[in-house]
């Protein structure tokens, strides 16, 4: 039982190494914010720039499975090209050895009055801890939340290290047969190294168990070395199986680069060793060496680093191999237009709210040029029926829905990693204009669905009838324009404009309801027809109606004031005398329902001529 209370101690210990260094990251990440966007989507084609990126990155959020799935989701966004990433994959080998760096400070001996005794982990720990929990608890503002959240987890993540080799002490006596092993075995020190890496999922996490190993019962470089390769290998491995689900050709190819990078850097690796050996330059002084945490670290940095500086001249090399390996996708143009589109929501960008919402803008911007553009197809329908745009127009729909049911999952799914108040309200806001835009388009498709109505009818709209329609798609359509070109722009003073509009469409909308009863009550059109017509003027309302509930959401990210009062908002102004909303309702009045005086009203025009001069009088009075 004695031992097994001690495993519970060593897992206790790697769950908190673990822990910390998944807060210490998430603190680095969210304070990098769009930092880390403009740095990676900046990368040029050479591949030293995105070596020195990807190393930056990795060093920064202390994981480099964390830096290539990001990479492998920025490549399917589109803001990275497959040549792009081969350099930052390079890096990331490289940048996630400063884990161990930073670990060899269990390393550090001496004395109270030595400047170096502040850099001890059992003194480190518990400062970073108390830093951390002042700064979360007594600090206000969210740049002190995130520095105490670095803080803690770099202080959690020294507890664990320490807690580990407290447990590797109660195991010397194994633990040192176990590694003696290892010194004959090349072999089996590798696959240990990939196996276990594969089943923690974190090389770090790994080599911080052989530091604390290292820094209890001193390791060979004899016994190390094979390890620390099949860690390597273990690591990437894991990578590849994480990114490459649902990933494109381009995706998998970035994530085979890893893959083909460290089987490279492991032969480099064991034929550059076996020839030193051989030839006697390493001798048995640095073969049998003993080694602490520090020359853990070091072995570990120097087989990162010297293998990606080798190979990073041949980059492009790779870059082919896989290409070669990994196909590319065979899908037809409408398949590729819908992928295309929604590829760019990557759940492997989730972490980082400001760039995932960025590539969620994207998308919402495509919905909306998606819905102005069913919206002029079904214009078109009017005057020149197609059955072929019809059934256009209903594939465009299916597209809409997909995409807004992807965007609500995917923004849906940032909710635990938003910690920035801006990145909150900027997440509600694209919730409720991908409601907007899915709504436009379910309305658009109702109103072909009325003209296919019509036609199918074999009956036809009288020409006043067809003057007043047009005048009102023309209408909405302006509306609609102008708040697509808003929101894609964050115009405010653009935003502002539609609801004057939207109110002008509202008394538009009447005024042809007015008309067309008069018809209706004259017999002057197809009773079938006539309430198609109907139909088509409340759907033409109810798209304006959307573009006003995404204009005011729109004022409201930028105006506190308007921000979750909407409809206060909306009832002040039109109960206001404010001058530019006036001045804006009169324009569009005058462009659009004063016109309709030069289109006789059909039924109007026809009960006069039967009236009596008393029944006119009364009219006109």
């Amino acid at each position: 039982m004695d031992a097994f209370y001690r495993i519970v101690a060593l897992l206790g210990g790697l769950a908190l190494f673990l822990y910390g260094m998944r807060i210490m990251g998430d603190g680095l990440k969210s304070s990098s914010g769009g930092a880390m966007k403009t740095v990676l989507a900046k990368v040029t084609n050479k591949p030293v720039m995105g070596f020195i990126f990807g190393m930056l990155v990795t060093c920064m959020i202390q994981s480099s499975t964390a830096t290539i799935v990001l990479t492998v989701g920025l490549v399917g966004a589109g803001f990275l090209t497959f040549q792009q990433s081969v350099g930052i994959v390079l890096g990331a080998n490289v940048g996630t050895a400063i884990t161990a760096q930073i670990i060899r400070l269990m390393d550090v001996q001496a004395g109270a009055g030595s400047i170096l005794y502040f850099f001890k982990s059992d003194n480190l720990a518990p400062l970073a801890l108390t830093i951390g929990i002042i700064l979360i608890m007594f600090v206000k503002g969210t740049g002190a939340n995130t520095a105490g959240t670095i803080f803690m987890g770099f202080g959690i993540l020294f507890v664990g290290l320490m807690n580990m080799s407290a447990a590797v002490a109660d195991f010397s006596d194994e633990l040192t047969g176990f590694l003696v092993s290892m010194e004959g075995n090349d072999i089996l020190g590798f696959l240990a190294g990939v196996l276990v890496t594969g089943v923690i999922q974190s090389s770090s996490a790994v080599v911080g168990m052989l530091q604390s190993v290292a820094s209890t019962v001193g390791i060979r470089f004899c016994g190390l070395y094979s390890i620390i390769v099949g860690i390597n290998i273990g690591d990437c491995i894991t990578t590849y199986l994480v990114s490459r689900i649902g990933a494109n050709a381009d995706q998998v190819r970035t994530c085979l680069v890893h893959i083909i990078y460290n089987i490279i850097a492991a032969t480099l690796i064991f034929v550059s060793l076996f020839i030193l050996r051989t030839t006697g330059i390493l001798n048995d002084n640095i073969w049998y060496m003993v080694l602490g945490a520090g020359g853990v670290a070091n072995v570990h940095g120097l087989f990162r680093l010297v293998p990606a500086v080798l190979i990073l001249p041949f980059s492009g090399t790779i870059a082919n191999l896989a290409r070669k390996i990994v196909k590319d996708d065979e899908i037809d143009e409408e398949d590729a237009l819908i992928e295309k589109n929604l590829r760019e929501l990557d759940m492997r960008l989730i972490t980082n709210p400001g760039l995932a919402m960025t590539e969620t803008a994207h998308l919402l911007g495509h919905m909306a040029d998606t819905a102005l553009h069913n919206f002029d197809a079904c214009a078109q329908q009017i005057n020149e029926y197609d059955t072929a745009r019809n059934v256009r127009i209903g594939e465009r729909e299916n597209l809409l829905d997909r995409m807004a049911d992807s965007s609500n999952r995917y923004l849906l799914a940032l909710s635990p990693y938003i910690k920035l108040d801006s990145d909150k309200r900027r997440q509600n806001y694209q919730l409720k204009t991908l409601v907007c835009y899915e709504r436009i388009g379910d309305l658009a498709e109702d109103i072909a669905q009325e003209i296919r109505n019509i036609k199918e009818n074999g009956q036809s709209l009288s020409e006043g009838a067809m003057k007043e329609l047009l005048t009102g798609v023309s209408a909405v359509r302006e509306i609609l324009a102008t708040t697509i070109e808003a929101d894609k722009n964050l115009d405010i003073e653009m935003a502002r404009k539609v609801e004057p509009f939207e109110e002008v469409i509202d008394e538009l909308i009447e005024e042809l309801r007015t008309r067309h009863i008069a018809r209706m009550t004259h017999q002057l059109c197809d009773p079938y027809n006539a309430i198609q017509f109907q139909n088509i003027m409340v759907h033409l309302e109810r798209i304006s109606d959307q573009c006003s509930d995404l204009a005011v959401y729109l004022i409201g990210v930028k105006d506190d004031s308007v921000n979750g009062r909407e409809h206060e908002y909306i009832h002040q102004l039109h109960h206001s005398n404010n001058a530019r909303y006036l001045t804006q309702f009169n324009q569009y009045y005058q462009k659009y329902v004063d016109p309709l005086k030069d289109i006789p009203e059909e039924g109007t025009e026809i009960a006069a001529s039967v009236m009596t001069e008393e029944e006119k009088q009364s009219i006109t009075t």
